[in-house]
């Protein structure tokens, strides 16, 4: 099922993934704040492409959703906010983020979330044989198949890359 790392955590994400039955192994580095998917995707040695980040946005009026993108690629809001029929959508405040997902910025894995939210995936990600997500915690990303996120997260498929 899982690969684990000796001392991978227990977190909501690896919970959900386990009730699911999605096939994971488990990625921990040292963190460091602000660095990113340059830092995890350099402390695993695989493509910045291939490491997924969990973005949690509001629209205009405030209600939260997730954003799944490739490190290396940043989210046009305002395509986004297009293809989903949205005003606008922006970034949470980090205290909001954390509010909504039940994760720290920096920890935020769309699995095991605190809420229900809608969930947007960049569409490029299917063609990808594996990607690193964040597994719930500063520090610990989680592989994956992108088709098993698709499968057990539903996202509806976007493209807003930039």
């Amino acid at each position: 099922m899982s690969k684990q790392d000796a001392h991978a955590p227990e977190t909501p994400a690896t919970r959900f993934l386990k009730q699911h039955s999605v096939a994971f192994s488990t990625h921990l580095y040292d963190y460091e704040a602000h660095g990113g998917t340059k830092v995890s995707s350099r402390e695993l040695n695989v493509p910045e492409h291939a490491v997924v980040k969990t973005l949690v946005m509001e629209d205009e009026n405030a209600a939260p959703l997730i954003v799944l993108m490739h490190g290396d690629r940043k989210v046009s809001t305002k395509e986004l906010a297009r293809q989903t029929g949205r005003k606008r959508v922006e970034p949470c405040a980090p205290e909001t983020a954390n509010r909504h997902s039940g994760y720290l910025v920096g920890g935020t894995s769309p699995f095991g979330l605190r809420k229900r939210m809608p969930i947007y995936m960049e569409r490029t990600i299917l063609d990808l044989p594996l990607v690193y997500i964040n597994g719930g915690r500063r520090g610990f990303l989680v592989g994956v198949s992108p088709h098993e996120i698709m499968r057990v997260l539903q996202p509806e498929l976007v493209s807003t890359s930039i």
